[in-house]
């Protein structure tokens, strides 16, 4: 049987994410960036939560932990850095697999944004919780990690079957949108871009995206191919992703 997602806005651009593996009615909580939020949402579906499933160590993914533990009894699963904020109750990485009831999530590697990263896969639904690593038209920045680090964990997901819906955790799309377009003109990622603001100006969510658009107009999967108009011809290909990130980390468009 399938599992649901249901996504809803948390801080001020965050989004919570409650999954529910419907042959057994079994929730899990894909990070905890505010406690209250996620609990009311809870209520209001009815759903019984069994699992956290943390994807790195920053509070406003990890800072809800303790408070939705002490109201649902759920086990906290995540990388060992997590701890640096919150207890866990069971420590993942990637190559190891999370099960809820019937659901299989395999954990990937995809350090980088942190060192521990990890993103969480259920691959029979087709379905990716990313954290901050991969965004609709961006990834994070390099808070710990290195550029060769974060492209490898890029690599990994973008290895992922084209149509996997991917949940990443904020909403950034119409920023990193006039980003991409500051050194891409390529024709598909205009037309994404205009749906975008499109759908940024009635409102609506921009996530999920899937794999298969994001390689298709993600700057930063596409880094190779912009390597030139960024001084990085030549280069190696995570070099040519560092390029990238760094002139993302200077726009201010």
């Amino acid at each position: 049987m399938p599992l649901t997602v249901h996504q809803f806005p948390c801080l001020s651009d965050n989004y919570g994410f409650l999954a529910r593996d419907e042959a057994t009615g079994l929730a899990a909580c894909v990070d905890t960036p505010e406690a209250g939020a996620i609990l009311r949402e809870l209520a209001k579906l009815g759903w019984r939560l069994a699992l956290i499933l943390n994807t790195h160590w920053h509070p406003d993914h990890a800072g809800g932990n303790a408070d939705i533990k002490a109201a649902t009894g759920a086990t906290i699963v995540g990388p060992a850095e997590v701890t640096r904020i919150s207890a866990l109750d069971r420590e993942v990485r990637g190559g190891d697999h999370v099960m809820l009831g019937e659901t299989r999530f395999e954990v990937i590697e995809s350090g980088g944004h942190t060192l521990g990263h990890v993103a969480y896969h259920d691959a029979d639904d087709r379905i990716a919780f990313v954290g901050d690593t991969l965004f609709a038209l961006g990834c994070g920045r390099l808070f710990e990690g290195k550029p060769d680090q974060m492209w490898d964990s890029l690599q990994r997901l973008a290895a992922l079957p084209d149509d996997t819906r991917v949940y990443c955790a904020h909403e950034y799309t119409a920023s990193n949108a006039r980003f991409a377009l500051s050194v891409d003109d390529d024709p598909a990622l205009k037309a994404r871009a205009e749906a975008v603001f499109a759908a940024r100006e009635r409102g609506e969510p921009t996530v999920p995206t899937t794999i298969g658009l994001e390689k298709a107009t993600n700057p930063f999967l596409r880094a190779p191919h912009l390597a030139a108009r960024l001084g990085a011809e030549g280069k190696q290909d995570y070099e040519a992703f560092a390029a990238v990130r760094a002139a993302k980390d200077v726009f201010r468009g």
